[in-house]
């Protein structure tokens, strides 16, 4: 049982809380209040009156070529100013797709098929040698 300052009692030995059950419970409280804000923010027509309200959200270019367990870091680092090289890579990647899918001209595919396929290589041995390196 809990007692003062977060301690528990058992058998007169003190121990400390779980820390697992303490960040259950902040994520808890922090979803419950995120729930009041957008609820208060209903009610006063706030989330209505938004340009983007009841329209799907723009995908990030790139997003859907980032492999998944890259995604979350590539993320991180972005928002921190940091965006790492492998994402312009991705974007690149996403372009010359685009580019492949509207061209009819079978020299210019020849072209387009080819620099994507150096591009890809590249982006492979950079994940590689990340993963192998642990650097995520």
């Amino acid at each position: 049982m809990p007692g003062r300052g977060g301690l528990c009692h058992s058998a007169g030995m003190a121990t400390a809380p779980d820390p697992e059950a303490q960040r259950r419970t902040l994520l808890r409280e922090q979803d419950d209040a995120i729930a009041e804000h957008l609820a208060a923010s209903m009610r006063s027509g706030e989330l209505q009156s938004a340009q983007s309200y009841g329209k799907p959200l723009r995908e990030v270019e790139g997003w859907a070529e980032t492999p998944l367990e890259f995604r979350l870091p590539f993320k991180v680092l972005k928002n921190a100013g940091m965006p790492p090289p492998e994402l312009e890579l991705f974007k690149a990647r996403a372009a010359l797709r685009e580019q492949l899918d509207g061209t009819a001209d079978e020299a210019t595919q020849r072209v387009l098929r080819q620099r994507l396929s150096e591009l890809e290589q590249l982006i492979a041995l950079r994940l590689e040698g990340m993963r192998a390196s642990g650097k995520l």
